[in-house]
């Protein structure tokens, strides 16, 4: 082993559960002399680069950096980052220590401290998703009516976003089988950031934004002399024009998305055995403040300023994290496996059923949730809610979606996961049906808004309950070396089920007449149905919660007992895929060809 100085040093990525075990014998020695004042020795075998064999510090951070052969044997090279000398330390310096601690946690090794220059890009990533998750959302809600939306129009709007997020492990295999320049993720982040500029400055400069929103006010009083619908110029923005930019923003978002979860998973191997988590539980904490804070902002920008205010800001942020991502570290020259090989690894995966059958449920129950696609113009036209109430409803359900996460995290990681799906469905199934009661007007003495807002509001909440144990179950059905593809499989097969069940909830639209004529007309007989059948689906989702383990536990025992099943993996791919291409064409034609539903 060879001390090299910071300057001679290399620092990469990867390292081995010997790198690890060497890293915490050294925190060990550390921690029992970090009391000793004065220099203590080290002793080092050293290079001949000019260092004494005894090192005087008490305080050493070191890095293994990487294995180079050495007379045909595997060598491991440290870098000295920083010697801090023990004694007696001023108040400053101990609030210093106390602040680089918070910022760089001594128990984490150097790659895994997200704060430091060469990993910052990463929770910048995750915030800047955040952040324009939060920003496009308020206006994705409102800005279709704006613009005279269909039904159709607007459900397949509202999810084309989030479309790309099906090809996922396409993405996933791009970079792992097609570097560029040697670096197989800061391009392609810097590509998906660049597209996702790019195309939302095609749409402000292509066309005229210029549009003051209809009842801009939140209540009813500000919004007594908005009734008017929106005046919209002559050469604002079609569905088309609008839904294209709106694709491509959603490729680019999600491919340099993509390009994050890669990173934090490769970084999540290094982390201690006592911390596995805390990587992506700080990078999760960054998007959800994100979202929470941008979807506000963007609700005040879009009532003030109109929707070029927020389109502008969409477009300019994915721009600032470009130079970090650019000095983001990264292992050049890695090791590439075959596209083949990964294909037989995610084909013998799927082939378990200790993975076919738990995801099979998180397909299946994520296509039965159907939403009712007239619920948000049963809002306007009906009830006449504003743009900002629409918007206020959605914020609100971001934080009782945060809320969620955490009342999992706390007070129900030691249930069943059975039990979890059992419980939350059911509660879903009634706030649901009190959609009804709103349709009728019985608000139980509430305001139509407040009742709609506490309505929504705690479907978010159960929807947050249930994101956790998808995630951990995901996380442990990955195979030891392929993580990222395999992760973003699963991710794909939660993504495809529920673009199709929102293309779905388009098709619900035909079977009863819940057009904005009829609202306007008063005729909610439609609504009433269309509510009582969506509910029924959603509920009867909880008859597949069998297919689910109990617990990780389980799942673990299930995949070392469980048999490989061709039929099983042939099917499983199948319905995902074929999902995904029924799902882009029902999007299409609501775009390029509104009305072929028969809708108004």
């Amino acid at each position: 082993m060879s001390v090299v100085p910071v300057n001679e040093g290399k620092l990469v990525g990867g390292l081995t559960e010997d790198h690890l075990r060497h890293r915490h014998a050294m925190n060990d020695d550390h921690d029992r002399t970090k009391a000793t004042e004065g220099p203590v020795p080290y002793g080092f075998k050293v290079n001949d680069i000019g260092i004494d064999d005894k090192l005087t510090s008490t305080e050493l951070e070191m890095q293994p950096l990487h294995l180079k052969e050495s007379d045909g044997n595997l060598e491991e090279d440290e870098r000295i980052l920083y010697p801090i000398t023990v004694g007696t330390t001023s108040m400053h310096e101990g609030w210093r220590k106390t602040l680089d601690d918070f910022l760089f946690p001594p128990h984490l090794p150097r790659s895994c401290q997200l704060l430091r220059p060469e990993n910052i890009a990463v929770p910048a990533c995750y915030l800047l998703v955040g952040l324009l998750q939060g920003l496009s959302s308020p206006l994705i809600n409102v800005f279709p009516l704006d613009l005279g939306a269909t039904e159709a129009q607007q459900t397949t709007i509202s999810s084309i976003r989030s479309l790309p997020a099906s090809f996922k492990l396409v993405f996933g295999f791009m970079s792992d089988n097609i570097p560029i320049a040697g670096y197989r993720r800061k391009p392609y982040m810097l590509m998906g950031w660049l597209l996702a500029s790019l195309s939302l400055f095609s749409l402000i400069l292509g066309s005229n934004l210029n549009i003051t929103p209809r009842n801009a006010g939140c209540f009813e009083s500000q919004a007594s002399d908005s009734d008017s619908p929106t005046t919209l110029p002559a050469d604002a923005p079609s569905i088309p024009f609008f839904s294209v930019a709106l694709l491509a923003f959603g490729t680019g978002f999600w491919l340099a998305d993509v390009m994050g979860d890669s990173i934090v998973a490769e970084k999540a191997k290094l982390e201690p055995p006592e911390s596995r988590g805390s990587v992506q539980s700080s990078c999760y904490s960054y998007r959800f403040f994100g979202i929470m804070v941008a979807a506000p902002l963007s609700t005040y920008l879009y009532a003030t300023y109109g929707p070029r205010a927020v389109l502008l800001l969409l477009a300019t942020l994915p721009l600032c994290i470009l130079p970090l991502v650019y000095l983001l570290f990264e292992v050049e020259n890695a090791p590439v496996s075959s596209t083949a090989d990964q294909c037989r690894e995610i084909w013998r995966t799927v082939c378990s059923r200790a993975v076919w059958q738990p995801m099979g449920f998180v397909y299946v129950y994520n296509l039965m949730q159907v939403s009712n696609a007239a619920w948000r113009e049963f809002l306007v036209t009906s009830l006449r809610f504003t743009s900002c109430q629409l918007n206020l409803i959605l914020i609100v359900a971001y934080v009782l979606l945060y809320l969620g996460i955490l009342a999992y995290k706390y007070y129900m990681m030691d249930w069943s996961w059975r039990k979890v799906y059992f419980v939350t469905t059911l509660l879903n199934g009634f706030f649901s049906l009190l959609q009804v009661l709103l349709i009728y007007n019985i608000t139980l003495g509430l305001s139509s808004f407040w009742f709609a807002l506490g309505d929504d509001a705690f479907a978010e909440f159960i929807g947050g309950i249930q994101f956790l144990p998808t995630t951990i179950m995901m996380v442990h059905l990955c195979p030891t070396g392929s993580e990222g593809a395999s992760y973003a499989m699963f991710t794909t097969v939660n993504n495809s089920a529920l673009t199709l069940s929102s293309a779905i909830s388009t098709q619900l639209l035909r079977i009863w007449d819940v057009s904005r004529t009829a609202l306007a007309a008063g005729d909610l007989s439609g609504m009433v149905r269309l509510t009582y059948l969506t509910t029924v689906v959603q509920v009867a989702a909880i008859a597949f919660v069998s297919w689910l383990p109990h617990t990780k536990e389980d799942l673990v025992q299930l995949n070392e007992q469980s048999s490989r099943s061709r039929v099983g993996g042939t099917v499983f791919l199948v319905v995902t895929f074929g999902s995904i291409l029924y799902a882009v064409g029902v999007g299409l034609l609501n775009i390029v060809a509104p009305g072929w539903m028969g809708e108004s």
